[in-house]
């Protein structure tokens, strides 16, 4: 996660690429407290922060802390289901800082219920 604009950014990382122009709908990243929070009074999408995309060899995947932010393609959120089992609209999963109340789901990913019931997701896309 980068703290600074985008803008402000002259060259890519040395290991792995930095990502921007991702939409977040159901909360926001709050650059104060660096983490997920509640969306503000009629604000349904805001721009998420830069982030970095790192690769890390026989990576822990974390028990707490994070909500697994799904992110898609479009808005719609449904996508043709391929012969692999994904979905042509899933992207990706994006391990966000959150503070709320954690536990692991089925998968033994650590993942945050309010954020998952608010239905909470990024997107490439705001029109379709």
């Amino acid at each position: 996660m980068r703290t600074d604009k985008w803008e402000s950014v002259a060259e890519g990382p040395e290991h792995g690429v930095y990502i921007r122009g991702l939409y977040i709908e159901g909360a926001r990243w709050n650059m104060e407290i660096m983490s997920m929070d509640d969306s503000l009074p009629k604000k349904l999408f805001v721009e998420a922060p830069m982030l970095w995309c790192k690769p890390v060899r026989n990576y822990v995947k974390p028990t707490t802390g994070v909500y697994r932010l799904p992110v898609y393609k479009i808005l719609s959120r449904w996508g043709i289901l391929a012969t692999t089992g994904h979905s042509s609209n899933f992207i990706m999963w994006i391990e966000m800082p959150s503070n709320r109340g954690d536990y692991l789901n089925d998968g033994g990913f650590a993942d945050q219920k309010e954020w998952i019931k608010a239905g909470v997701a990024a997107f490439c896309s705001l029109r379709h």
